[in-house]
């Protein structure tokens, strides 16, 4: 009989230094996690364009934009990914500052990557049940883009009032699009999205369930106006239909 393999949760250690980076991401792999690294909030912007992430190590001190900044940007942005500040211990600011716009726990560096572990378990292990794609969701008011409106509380979508009907994995995709207004999104981190689990490479459905989506909300799916290709990275939602020369239909 087979069976679907358990989700391996994913860690994004984001640090400047590339010998706690290497370090922490041998141990966390060897726990049994999926681990990218990134140097600064450049490169883990990168990486959450483009996956799924389920918790994220982060330094405080980098070169550019700092760990504290990320964690209030990221919380502004209404980010929910859990994130483990790393301090120097004589930095007691930081650490409290740092749960203050958001952060989940901090470690003091130098740290026993041991109990960077045992916390990153336990922060694990308080995340709210997993949302199941396509599942309504109590995001508050309707979401409007052009003639349309989305009630993702109660499934439904309307056009000038008119609900127009859809499938589970139409309202799936729609839903985390809507999410993410004009934020590129890629494949894999659409499938995970909307589907609960990764993209394969020449899976070609994702792309067929887009297509039917402009069908539905678009006046010219051959030039969509609300969900956007962006050339060798994936989709965008663009709620007012402003895009660039970079956008065109798939």
């Amino acid at each position: 009989m087979n069976t679907i393999p358990a989700k391996v949760d994913k860690i994004v250690v984001v640090d400047d230094d590339d010998r706690i980076r290497d370090l922490l991401g041998c141990y966390l792999e060897q726990a049994g996690f999926a681990v990218s690294v990134a140097e600064d909030a450049q490169a883990l912007t990168r990486v959450m364009e483009r996956e799924s992430v389920d918790l994220i190590v982060l330094d405080v001190m980098m070169p550019g934009e700092d760990g504290l900044s990320v964690c209030r940007r990221l919380r502004a942005a209404g980010d929910k990914t859990p994130i483990i500040i790393l301090a120097a211990r004589s930095e007691d600011v930081d650490r409290i500052v740092g749960l203050e716009v958001g952060a989940d726990d901090y470690v003091g560096k130098p740290f026993n990557p041991r109990e960077l572990l045992a916390r990153a378990q336990a922060v694990l292990r308080r995340r709210p049940p997993q949302e199941m794609p396509g599942a309504p969701t109590d995001d508050g008011a309707p979401l409007r883009f052009g003639p349309f409106e989305i009630d993702l509380s109660l499934r439904t979508l309307k056009k000038a009032g008119v609900e127009v009907p859809l499938t589970t994995g139409e309202f799936s995709m729609l839903k985390a699009l809507v999410r993410h207004p004009r934020q590129p999104l890629t494949r894999e981190k659409l499938a995970h999205m909307a589907r609960g689990r990764g993209f394969e490479r020449f899976d070609r459905s994702l792309d067929v369930q887009i297509s039917r989506l402009r069908r539905l909300i678009e006046e010219d799916a051959a030039n969509p106006r609300f969900i956007q290709t962006v050339w060798g990275v994936g989709y965008v939602f663009v709620p007012d239909g402003v895009g660039s020369s970079t956008n065109n239909a798939a």
